[in-house]
């Protein structure tokens, strides 16, 4: 389960520092923050990453009824800490059967939220119309946080973006319809501050997703 860091933009492999370069490198995208091997979800995994993390760490709490916590990956090394962050979560769709959710944290640039989502990033800007209202809005560490619905995207799943706490917040969920969560002002909490209520949080078996979006 463990495996090698890849490269958050494409999941391809990437070079550790060394003589050459003092800095992970792809072959295609160059300089990257590597993305670490998928932790199967545990409540000692969620702690590890909040403690190397410089992102935030979002999660739904309290979770949709039924829903748990099915993974986390994070992006980043020993040196740089975490640059971004990816949780997510199962359970019911909101017009039945399965639903998946990821939440990305991200630096400007780093390009794993659209690697989740699908698209050409690094960033959602140009895939994105802020000019209209947002889509959605969520409630995030406290703040009412506006989400603009993110286009040109594959059609098996729905993905939204904005900014919170000066980092990019991608919200990726299967099937399309289980974006229907995002119109009920989900309330997310950074982990990073959520003290000894990560302790609480139920677990269920990794999701696929996570590893190959």
């Amino acid at each position: 389960m463990r495996g090698e860091p890849s490269c958050p933009k494409c999941g391809g492999r990437v070079r550790a520092p060394g003589l050459f370069a003092d800095a992970w490198q792809c072959d295609v995208h160059g300089t990257v923050y590597p993305l670490q091997p998928v932790i199967p979800p545990s409540v000692e995994a969620l702690n590890v990453v909040v403690h190397r993390t410089q992102v935030p760490v979002w999660m739904p709490w309290p979770l949709p009824v039924g829903w748990l916590f099915t993974g986390v990956a994070y992006a980043g090394d020993d040196r740089s800490g975490g640059r971004a962050t990816a949780v997510a979560c199962s359970g019911p769709g909101p017009l039945g059967g399965p639903g998946e959710m990821i939440l990305i944290a991200e630096e400007l640039g780093v390009g794993l939220g659209a690697y989740y989502a699908g698209i050409d990033g690094p960033d959602p800007g140009s895939f994105m119309n802020v000019e209209k209202p947002p889509q959605a809005k969520v409630l995030a560490a406290g703040r009412p946080t506006p989400l603009w619905h993110v286009y040109r995207t594959p059609d098996d799943r729905a993905v939204f973006a904005g900014e919170a706490l000066g980092m990019w917040l991608w919200a990726v969920m299967w099937p399309e319809q289980a974006g229907l969560l995002m119109y009920d002002e989900l309330v997310l909490t950074d982990l990073r501050d959520a003290g000894a209520e990560i302790d609480l949080v139920p677990c269920g078996a990794l999701s696929p997703r996570l590893l190959r979006p």
